[in-house]
């Protein structure tokens, strides 16, 4: 997944708030800044040898997203969700990306670039041999970003930002009881191509029967115990 810097390195100078944030965007969602740990601004601008103020912005943005919380005099913390926060979330964004179809298939593709789906497809195409595989690493990445363009298609950038919010939120949930599994070949949900035939297809049906599917795949997964 990791487009960012290396965590623990130099950050280029070109952007430094966005980079920063990147960074630690990716080692929260990769389960690599576990739930729950606390950390200052200095701690962060130390690991990356930068200086204070970007690395206070990137972490209010981060915040803002719902991946820290601030802790007043104290710093930041990475948010612990619950079980109960996730299936919220859950029923969120069905409703959302549901409403998202009905709009593709009442506009027709005419309105859609054809390049624009052409990208999504290969986002899909990359997200579900991963999944399959059980790189969850990669996995993240490519399925944050299939889903950032899938839903761009409705062209309404406030409701993509908002499922964008919470994708990002639910891999944060999810990646823990996924890591403490001995293998995740063949566990994470692999129908992203099937999804974009249905969209392709305009298909509000077939896509919402998928997105069924995708949600109690999530919901069964979190409440199975780790295993093989």
């Amino acid at each position: 997944m990791r487009d960012g810097a290396d965590a623990g390195g130099p950050v280029r100078r070109s952007s430094l708030r966005q980079q920063i944030a990147d960074a630690l965007r990716d080692e929260v969602l990769t389960g690599r800044m576990v739930a729950g740990r606390h950390f200052t601004v200095k701690e962060i601008a130390e690991l990356y040898e930068v200086s204070a103020t970007p690395v206070r912005e990137a972490l209010v943005d981060l915040a803002a997203q719902g991946l820290l919380e601030v802790e007043h005099h104290r710093g930041f913390q990475v948010r612990r969700f619950t079980d109960s926060e996730f299936r919220s979330m859950v029923g969120a964004r069905t409703l959302v990306v549901e409403g998202i179809f009905r709009r593709i298939a009442a506009r027709g593709m005419r309105e859609v670039e054809p390049a624009a789906l052409a990208s999504v497809r290969r986002r899909a195409e990359a997200a579900a041999p991963a999944a399959r595989a059980g790189e969850l690493d990669v996995l993240i990445g490519h399925d944050i970003r299939f889903w950032r363009e899938l839903t761009a298609l409705a062209g309404n950038a406030h409701v993509a930002e908002f499922l964008d919010r919470i994708r990002m939120q639910t891999w944060a949930y999810e990646v823990p009881f996924l890591r403490a599994r001995t293998s995740l070949a063949g566990v994470c949900w692999a129908d992203h191509v099937e999804l974009v035939g249905a969209v392709e297809e305009r298909d509000p049906e077939t896509a919402q029967r998928i997105m069924e599917e995708f949600n109690d795949h999530s919901l069964g997964l979190m409440r199975r115990p780790p295993g093989p």
